[in-house]
């Protein structure tokens, strides 16, 4: 079942996607706009459908400790997207030192249209600072192309390997750098729009930015 969708829609898609609330358990906080980054992580078997978003950086002082993902579930004989967004949370070190994730921030740059989102996923300790994803290959003019499927992370403490809780299809590929720093301050993602007949992909890639 293919998805039509209105070009008022996807303007307002396109409008809308990269302007983020942040939040936290007690208010809200501003963004960093302007926030400076030391080096960029990426991994290489991305998918190319889609354009990249708009970066989007965890409040100045505040790094990434948790992340949640926006996942379609697989819809049998639907056009499924599998992956559709991606989500950091983000802490300030210096006031939430006993890692109770009572206070935190949440920052994402482009999303797809479908799915849901999933619990936080925690680090104990430490902020995230490699990723790696599991992607989909094209599947030729017949086959229903996914791109983007799943997400993990390490924590800087003990290198603990977080899972996302996306789809199975596709290959794990190599993992990104490990970020110099502290961890992954930020998030640039590559979607694509709904393609109204044709094959929805959503998500094809993702950039972290890491910081002091």
């Amino acid at each position: 079942m293919y998805r039509f969708l209105s070009m008022t829609v996807i303007s307002l898609l396109v409008i809308l996607g990269p302007h983020v609330s942040i939040q936290s358990s007690s208010g809200r906080l501003e963004r960093s706009i302007s926030r400076s980054y030391i080096s960029v992580l990426t991994v290489p078997n991305g998918m190319h459908w889609g354009t990249w978003g708009w970066q989007q950086m965890c409040p100045t002082g505040t790094y990434a400790a948790g992340f949640s993902l926006k996942v379609e579930r697989k819809l049998g004989d639907g056009d499924d997207t599998a992956l559709n967004g991606i989500r950091l949370h983000c802490i300030d070190p210096s006031r939430d030192s006993a890692y109770s994730h009572e206070h935190y921030s949440t920052v994402q740059s482009e999303v797809g249209s479908w799915g849901t989102w999933t619990n936080i996923n925690w680090c104990s300790s430490g902020f995230l600072k490699t990723f790696q994803l599991r992607v989909e290959s094209a599947q030729g003019w017949v086959r229903d192309d996914t791109a983007a499927n799943n997400i993990r992370f390490t924590c800087s403490d003990g290198g603990v390997v977080l899972d996302g809780s996306g789809l199975d299809w596709g290959d794990w590929g190599y993992w990104s750098k490990t970020c110099q720093g502290k961890g992954i301050c930020g998030i640039k993602t590559r979607i694509e729009l709904p393609q109204g007949i044709g094959d929805d992909t959503a998500l094809n890639d993702v950039m972290m930015y890491c910081c002091y």
